[in-house]
């Protein structure tokens, strides 16, 4: 379901300039849709963003109907502590702390802490806290996710003001 419901809502998404993070349908009496977004141009998104999109997959999912009866939409940025779904988010984030879980086992375990090394579109690469390298495929990735912390928030804070050239000198 969430695959056939990203597959509907990404191409509009990036015509509109934004990148589906992620998808998720939780909840069965009264399904709620959870959209993740980014802007392509990775810009910080506003609450504006959020609204635009909000009414951009309302209506799709209103034609394409893919869910019974009553649902509930709910769209956010991905945060600092994002998850990390794709390839490009795991080379973004490299040097900074993540958690992943996944569905089989992998040296013996299924849950992972460490420094994000990277990935390529099959596999993403963490180097645990025991210096080990692990590569999880992402066909058996449940879930992953950046750890907040000093550095995290600093990487991914707004310039200030204070840092923007003044008079066209620097």
């Amino acid at each position: 379901m969430e695959v056939r419901l990203a597959a509907v809502v990404a191409p509009s998404l990036e015509a509109m300039g934004y990148e589906l993070v992620r998808l998720a349908v939780l909840g069965r009496d009264r399904p709620t849709v959870q959209v993740m977004a980014d802007r392509a141009d990775g810009s910080l998104i506003a609450v504006e963003d959020c609204e635009a999109i909000s009414h951009a997959v309302s209506a799709l999912l209103d034609v394409e109907d893919p869910l019974p009866g009553a649902w509930n939409l709910e769209v956010s940025s991905a945060g600092i502590d994002r998850p990390l779904t794709r390839p490009k988010d795991w080379n973004r984030f490299v040097g900074h702390q993540a958690r992943a879980e996944t569905d089989v086992p992998i040296e013996g375990r299924k849950r992972f802490v460490g420094i994000v090394l990277g990935a390529d579109p099959t596999e993403a690469r963490l180097r645990l806290e025991d210096g080990r390298e692990v590569a999880l495929p992402f066909a058996s990735l449940r879930r992953a996710r950046l750890v907040l912390t000093d550095a995290l928030i600093a990487a991914t804070a707004p310039p200030s003001p204070d840092d923007s050239p003044k008079n066209g000198m620097n």
